[in-house]
């Protein structure tokens, strides 16, 4: 086991969420703690008031504390926002010693050189993925080390965010006094919890359906090829039901998660829902086939969105693997149909892999960002540091850490 529990937490459009897990030396983690809240001053993944999402973090917090018999002080960030986006880099470097090869210091030097971006000055470096070295322009490897050349280059992809949502963030939980050792983007949280290494190999996509977002993570030729979030999710359905049938938004929730479907069958033709009134809202009924349809509208735009993104990326062929879907939205009856007939694609929930204890079993694919984090920061070592890092020189300058 490790040293001390690992504590994830995502601040999403919905809920604010507060995973505990303990890792084994096998790799497996098992959850042993969880806190939720429903989220307040967060739309489409972006803090909009700091006050109300701090006390969403400590109410969740609380809750993971108890839950887990624990006391937590510092924790692991999931991000997401469409202020997230990604780029490819490149980076050339002499190898230092021809005779020898190529070298670890080799490797890190172009690392360096690739990673070093000109970002916008409200922009902040939040991942850097190697994607594929060459030696001399010709030979494609994925570990370069040994191997003889004169030139050593290096393909990556960068991951970056807004400055300012990312500072809001990370404030948000400093402002209950926790310690934040690392931040990370949710669809590649996701894609860790979810995604097996024979997927990846063949090509994948990976859509992350959150309330007010769509994270995405793209595997083709055997390395991650593109990241980014789509500013549309579960809450644009719950607002089309509300103005289409008139009624409140959390009888539009209700509509949506307890009758609504994605694609409309055929026994829904003449079944018709009673909603009971409200304050300022009159009693109605509701065809079920006309909800189907509110509801398959949206879905379908998004996910054409998201297919003809990919078309143009050139990746929709490089998929072998298909599509795996994650986040509450897989909850919404029909989807993974509708994402088969969108993409023309293979499509699959994504279930936790190498995970045991609470939110694995039928809630796993909810909770896939969180669950990530909490393998994000067993492998990058974060779990160990006793301060928290110096993110891309950002919080570092913003805490006056070194």
């Amino acid at each position: 086991m490790a040293s001390e529990p690992i504590v994830a937490v995502e601040i999403g459009t919905s809920k604010v969420c507060a995973l505990v897990g303990e890792a084994r030396e096998d790799g497996h983690i098992m959850v042993t703690g969880i806190g939720c809240c429903p989220s307040c001053g967060v739309r489409k993944g972006v803090i909009m008031d700091l006050e109300k999402t701090s006390a969403c973090v400590q109410t969740a917090i609380q809750a993971a504390e108890q839950s887990g018999q624990v006391e937590i002080g510092k924790v692991f960030l999931v991000i997401s926002g469409e202020h997230i986006r990604s780029m490819t880099s490149q980076g050339s470097t002499p190898v230092m010693d021809v005779k020898a090869g190529v070298t670890q210091d080799d490797m890190a030097q172009v690392m360096d050189i690739a990673r070093a971006v000109n970002l916008p000055h409200d922009r902040e470096l939040m991942h850097s993925i190697p994607r594929k070295y060459m030696v001399d322009d010709q030979l494609v490897v994925s570990n370069p080390e040994g191997m003889h050349g004169a030139k050593l280059s290096l393909d990556m992809l960068i991951v970056h965010g807004a400055r300012n949502v990312l500072t809001n963030a990370v404030q948000a939980v400093r402002n209950v006094g926790l310690d934040v050792m690392d931040v990370a983007f949710s669809g590649l949280c996701a894609a860790m919890a979810t995604l097996t290494p024979e997927q990846k190999e063949c090509g994948v996509a990976l859509l992350d359906l959150g309330a007010g977002t769509t994270s995405y993570l793209v595997y083709a030729g055997g390395t991650i090829a593109l990241a980014g979030v789509l500013a549309v999710g579960g809450d644009h359905i719950t607002n089309d039901i509300s103005i289409g049938f008139s009624v409140s938004l959390k009888r539009a929730e209700m509509l949506k998660q307890e009758a609504g479907s994605v694609i409309p069958d055929s026994s829904m033709h003449f079944q018709r829902i009673a909603i009971p009134a409200e304050v300022g809202f009159p009693a109605c009924s509701v065809a079920a086939s006309d909800l189907s349809a509110v509801i398959q509208a949206r879905m379908d735009e998004t996910l054409e969105l998201m297919a003809d993104l990919f078309k143009k990326q050139g990746l929709t062929q490089q998929l072998s693997a298909g599509l795996v879907l994650t986040g509450g939205g897989v909850h919404l009856k029909g989807v993974v149909p509708l994402a088969e007939q969108v993409f023309d694609l293979p499509c699959v929930i994504g279930m936790p892999v190498n995970y045991s204890g609470m939110a694995t079993a039928n809630e796993g694919p909810e909770y896939a960002a969180p669950l990530g984090m909490l393998r994000y920061a067993l492998r990058s070592g974060g779990y160990r540091q006793t301060e928290p890092i110096g993110w891309g020189g950002f919080l570092g300058k913003l805490w006056g850490r070194s």
